[in-house]
């Protein structure tokens, strides 16, 4: 179903998209997610609305899983955003030790601060770091927009299933050529 509103003030989050993600495998072309992550951050900025950078620092949260994390190094600039993102002064950058961009951060007083009431969501991984941001901000109270075509996951059929099973009951889901003709108008 298309984007049908856009709120007053909205805001744009982009997740993980760091020199040390964007180098792994993905379902889709990560050329892809970073260029339409980075045509929404123009289009945003161009309307005076607030752009979000988030970027994970390694190192595991607090808690057990399962998950074996690999043991390697990493090279001094795996944190940093990609420069395709041209990431400006005005932008603002959260950096998460958490799955998700809320949880111990400033990111909910940041966007409350500016009176933003809708956040379009981008980046990778689907089922990780994007879904994980999605659902807090939607218990957060934020109209929550998915920009699916801007995010991706190791797997194609984890994105499928987030995409058509879990999203559409947390979020509206749209495409960056959707967003980019709602921005527009």
């Amino acid at each position: 179903m298309p984007l049908t509103q856009l709120d007053p003030v909205a805001a744009l989050i982009v997740i993980d998209l760091q020199k040390g993600i964007v180098s792994m495998p993905g379902a889709h072309p990560m050329t892809e997610i970073i260029d339409r992550s980075a045509q929404l951050a123009r289009a945003f900025r161009q309307r005076n609305l607030p752009v979000v950078f988030v970027n994970v620092k390694p190192g595991a949260a607090s808690g057990r899983t399962d998950f074996v994390r690999p043991k390697m190094s990493l090279p001094p600039d795996w944190a940093e955003l990609v420069p395709e993102l041209d990431v400006k002064p005005s932008d603002h950058l959260v950096t998460k030790h958490h799955p998700g961009a809320f949880i111990g951060t400033d990111l909910d007083a940041y966007l409350r601060s500016r009176n933003v009431t809708q956040v379009f969501i981008t980046g990778v991984a689907t089922t990780v770091g994007v879904e994980s941001t999605a659902r807090s901000a939607y218990d957060h109270g934020y109209n929550v927009v998915l920009v699916t075509d801007a995010m991706t996951d190791r797997s194609t059929e984890n994105h499928r299933h987030a995409v058509e099973s879990i999203f559409p009951r947390i979020a509206e889901l749209c495409t960056t050529a959707e967003a980019l003709k709602t921005l527009a108008s």
